[in-house]
């Protein structure tokens, strides 16, 4: 392997590209399990509840570390303006595309499933604008966040607040070093953030203080010359931890339920779910560093096709869903349908439609293109 692979990371391309697949199947295995989702099929099933608790916390840290990595090589080739704009382009605009017309047909079937609302979907949409919509189930309407999206949300406001802090000199970045003591200390931080902060807005599996973190951490510490020595090191170790404190997890949810907050169990409790998720970022980019670090055609393609594949994902879902959850069919019959169904027509709206038209991809957070693509 090359210095120039190296250098391009493209075992963190690799990586967002597979995250985001565990993303889609984590919100497909929502439709099943017993959580609070915006739909639920008739039947819930223990099995792809499993499913959803072995990823579901530590699917979106990753994401948040690796966009840390990436705006640190970002800001080394671009200037303010040029990087506030393309923030602001590649974020925003597919946020402003989910909040007004992605977001209302998700509330609108929520409304409709928890029989909220009777009427149409054109009659609803004047009313998305009632309220706020703060929770799963309440009484406001205008996700403000765009519901899945709140993803960009989060990464366009750490962008924009820290953009002050990372402009100073990172000359001598590659220099510095991560060791023993980052590995086994910086997890303080973040159990602190989950103690004091993850009852007040909870996310994806964390609270914002807590991925704000993690963005830092990216940018700051995940960006040091010997960082791929160190996880070499450690990454056996690292695997060994997570499957350690994720079967420790499971367990206490799937026999114990999710403890109470402000009470011992529940401070155990926090601190497994935060070393679990420590070590399998490490694990992960140990096994991206291992085995990813190429590149080729497919992902050339299915890069550019993760941000038009994200937005699109959870309202497709929902739809689908709406128009089997109270089908008599196996679980697994309609899990295999809900899966294939909605990865084809998110896969053929991409390659046939969006990625050839310049305004479309500008609505999905791509960049423009001088000449028509290819089929």
């Amino acid at each position: 392997m090359n210095n120039n692979q190296i250098e391009r990371h493209y075992d963190l391309d690799w990586i967002k590209v597979f995250a985001m697949l565990l993303v889609f199947l984590y919100h497909c295995s929502m439709f099943f399990n017993s959580f609070e989702w915006h739909i639920k099929n008739n039947i819930i099933n223990s099995s792809i509840e499993f499913f959803s608790l072995l990823i579901g916390n530590w699917i979106m840290p990753i994401f948040f570390v690796i966009s840390g990595i990436a705006t640190f090589h970002a800001l080394k080739k671009r200037n303010t303006q040029s990087y506030i704009r393309e923030r602001l382009l590649r974020l925003g605009i597919p946020l402003i595309l989910g909040i007004f017309l992605l977001s209302p047909p998700q509330v609108y079937i929520e409304r409709i499933a928890n029989n909220q609302y009777e009427g149409t979907y054109f009659q609803f949409y004047p009313h998305y604008f009632d309220g706020l919509y703060l929770e799963i189930g309440g009484t406001g309407n205008f996700a403000f966040f765009g519901h899945h999206l709140w993803y960009l949300l989060a990464l366009l406001l750490f962008s924009l607040l820290t953009l002050p802090f990372f402009l100073k000199p990172r000359e001598n970045a590659g220099e510095k070093v991560f060791g023993y003591f980052h590995y086994l200390f910086m997890p303080i931080p973040l159990i602190v953030s989950a103690l004091t902060t993850n009852t007040i807005v909870n996310l994806g599996g964390g609270g914002l203080v807590f991925y704000f973190i993690l963005y830092v951490y990216g940018y700051y510490f995940f960006t040091r010359g010997n960082l791929r020595e160190f996880i070499r090191r450690v990454g056996i170790f690292a695997g060994f931890l997570s499957v350690l404190s994720m079967a420790g997890y499971i367990f206490l949810v799937m026999y114990n339920g999710f403890p109470m907050s402000l009470s011992l169990n529940w401070a155990i409790f926090i601190v497994i779910r935060v070393i679990m998720v420590w070590n399998v970022v490490f694990y992960i980019l140990f096994l991206g560093d291992k085995f990813l670090n190429v590149s080729n055609g497919v992902l050339k393609y299915t890069s550019e096709a993760a941000m038009p594949f994200y937005v699109l994902h959870q309202p497709i879902i929902i739809i689908i869903g709406f128009f089997i959850y109270n089908l008599e069919w196996d679980v697994f019959v309609k899990a295999a349908f809900l899966v294939s169904i909605a990865f084809t027509i998110i896969m053929i709206l991409y390659h046939f439609i969006i990625r050839r038209f310049n305004v479309l991809r500008v609505l999905f957070g791509l960049r423009r293109i001088d000449k028509e693509v290819s089929l």
